[in-house]
């Protein structure tokens, strides 16, 4: 089945619109073709195209476009968030589609639809309220929906996702309107492969995946976390252009260990405790081969699975199946280059990562995914493992990891252990090893304190911060409190955003937002686009390299080491290309033939929301 959206103008242009002398129903409008030049930068195509400003075409192209042809028919198109136009339907396509009357008269373009719900959107201040108003329009007209995050994603953003979403999932099913996604539970079992054939679209590019275990810092939330899939999937759409018809939200509800959840007569999911052990991977393992059996070359995205679960997964399917884990590592991915920007905008090369002391404050899946993407850097820019290890301290609840320790932790844990001071606080290593660079991936509000943050100040003269725990709650520290403690010194990321931060001296700073929607999309579009088989570290390494070299010296200078979220489209086509590339040079690629100019073929491939004309698929039998 195919979407009312089409994928022209992959990467859009604005464009000048200006009136044509003695014309007064229509004006003159350049328009561009999806093209890029000779250092992958959009490149315009011009053209020129009469803008009706009167009657129902009103601000719309009359330029050709291929319709869709949908099985659907009458009225019920309009229950179908996929093809609903709403009131931009023209009359032709009213009486074609057979549905004439059943819409208000006055016909609408989507520039109107958009500045109406805009202006409804923002007469709200609550952020819980706009995001149930943007999932009404999810569940409308997708078209329009993804057109408003596409435009506007600087504000769309925080409301879809962090931290808005966390808000959305505790409060999931007292919020429940339809459905969207699959749930597969314990009771699926032996049923997996034909459930997946209830899934209406033959052609998913996406998974997004979790069990609930672990939902950004709020613990377990089981099938309530369907909204985190449900929220990065309309980023793979809106900054990753890939088409909504494409992507599968999933939660595999295996229970609740949450007694609140397990006592609420409204909870929507499975009131059991958890599964554990055998039980629970047979779950996963049958959902994995159901999945790759419909769809052979999905892209499998784990999402918030807890600690002692998610790298084992990882580790189980990363060689066999087209898969990743975003909190290890699309989170290992962001962190390295906010890192390598951070070097850039210290005046440092970025091949200077391997001489960092590096603390981590937060030793589960995401605190040592990040390290091992680091480690990986390090030796993609020349260091040997040994010399890439001795840069991190790793310290979890229980203190730095240590060698003292190592019958109780992970082996992906044990290779970040230090021979000696084994159990030293956060205070106790800056102290004595005197880090470069903090990263905070515990969940715990505050945890950097005043004292600690101001003694990494008094060694360093330019600190680098990252407080990476979501939502703003969870937040090891504010942005606020970085600059002022450390008199505006510090290179500072964050999970979720902050506003800027004014000192009392009158300047101003603008925290950066270290996201993982910088660098998922992009990694996402380039490995379905040419059929990658799995995802690999240098694909990844190569990701964080093409999102920190987008960000240019003025926003460097100004303290920014990530783009501006306006441009995340360009930034995913710009790593699509690097991993397709990487793809291609590891013979991982299995749609790769006949492709000549690889930016501009991505591109081609990027869906960009704007409505088509749509015909009723027919049979005519003699």
């Amino acid at each position: 089945m195919l979407s009312s959206m089409t994928r022209r103008h992959a990467i859009p242009v604005r464009v000048a619109t200006s009136s044509r002398r003695g014309a007064t129903s229509c004006s003159l409008r350049l328009f561009s073709a999806t093209a890029l030049d000779d250092q992958g930068a959009v490149m315009m195509i011009e053209g020129e195209e009469d803008i009706p400003q009167e009657g129902e075409w009103a601000g719309c192209s009359r330029r050709f476009q291929a319709p869709i042809r949908i099985s659907v028919r009458g009225s019920d198109i309009l229950t179908e968030p996929l093809f609903n136009k709403g009131t931009a339907f023209k009359r032709g396509e009213r009486d074609r589609l057979r549905f004439r009357g059943m819409l208000p008269p006055r016909i609408m373009n989507m520039a109107l639809q958009k500045e109406r719900f805009l202006q409804q959107l923002r007469s709200e201040e609550s952020a819980i309220k706009k995001n149930t108003l943007l999932e009404d329009l999810h569940d409308r007209n997708e078209t329009l929906y993804h057109r408003v995050l596409v435009d506007h994603l600087e504000e769309m953003a925080p409301l879809i996702y962090t931290p808005t979403v966390g808000q959305a999932c505790r409060e999931f099913a007292q919020r429940y309107r339809r459905p969207r996604g699959m749930y597969f539970t314990e009771e699926d079992r032996g049923s997996m492969a034909a459930m997946v054939y209830n899934w209406p679209h033959k052609d998913v590019h996406v998974i997004v995946v979790t069990d609930g275990s672990r939902i950004l810092g709020l613990g377990d939330l089981a099938a309530n976390g369907m909204g985190i899939p449900i929220g990065k999937l309309s980023l793979y759409c809106a900054a990753g252009g890939i088409a909504p018809h494409r992507v599968l939200p999933v939660v595999i509800d295996v229970g609740t260990d949450n007694e609140e959840l397990l006592n609420d007569k409204f909870y929507l999911g499975v009131q059991k405790r958890r599964l554990q052990g055998r039980a629970y991977y047979e779950v996963i393992d049958e959902f994995m081969q159901a999945v790759r059996y419909r769809w052979p070359n999905v892209l499998v995205q784990f999402e918030d699975f807890s600690s002692d679960k998610a790298q084992k997964l990882l580790n189980k399917y990363r060689k066999e199946h087209l898969c990743f884990n975003d909190d290890i590592q699309g989170t290992g991915a962001t962190t390295l280059a906010g890192l390598l920007s951070a070097l850039r905008a210290k005046g440092d090369d970025v091949t200077a990562l391997g001489d960092q002391r590096i603390l981590i404050a937060g030793a589960g899946s995401a605190g040592i995914g990040v390290a091992q993407v680091l480690k990986q850097a390090m030796m993609e820019q020349g260091r040997s493992e040994a010399e890439a290890k001795k840069c991190f301290f790793v310290v979890d609840h229980n203190g730095l990891l240590g060698t003292e320790r190592l019958p109780e932790l992970s082996p992906e844990q044990a290779e970040f252990v230090r021979p000696q001071d084994g159990g030293m606080s956060l205070m106790e290593v800056m102290q004595k090893y005197k880090p470069t660079m903090l990263l905070g991936m515990t969940a715990v509000g505050g945890l950097f304190k005043e004292d600690l943050i101001k003694e990494m100040a008094s060694h360093c003269e330019r600190p680098v911060i990252f407080p990476l725990s979501n939502p703003t709650t969870s937040a090891e520290c504010t942005a606020e409190q970085a600059f002022e403690w450390t008199d505006g010194r510090c290179i500072f990321a964050s999970g979720s955003p902050f506003d800027p931060v004014e000192l009392d001296d009158g300047r101003v700073f603008y925290p950066s937002q270290c996201n993982n929607m910088y660098v998922f999309p992009g990694v996402g579009l380039g490995v379905t686009v040419v059929g990658a088989k799995i995802v690999t570290d240098k694909m990844l390494y190569l990701a964080a390299e093409a999102l920190a070299n987008y960000v240019p010296p003025e926003d460097l200078a100004a303290g920014r080491i990530f783009p501006h979220i306006n441009n995340i489209r360009h930034v995913s086509h710009r790593i699509a290309v690097a991993v397709a590339e990487e793809a291609i040079r590891e013979g991982q690629a299995t749609k790769a033939a006949g492709i000549e100019n690889l930016p501009e073929y991505i591109a081609s491939k990027m869906y960009y929301p704007q409505y088509v004309p749509l015909v009723e698929k027919r049979e005519v039998t003699i």
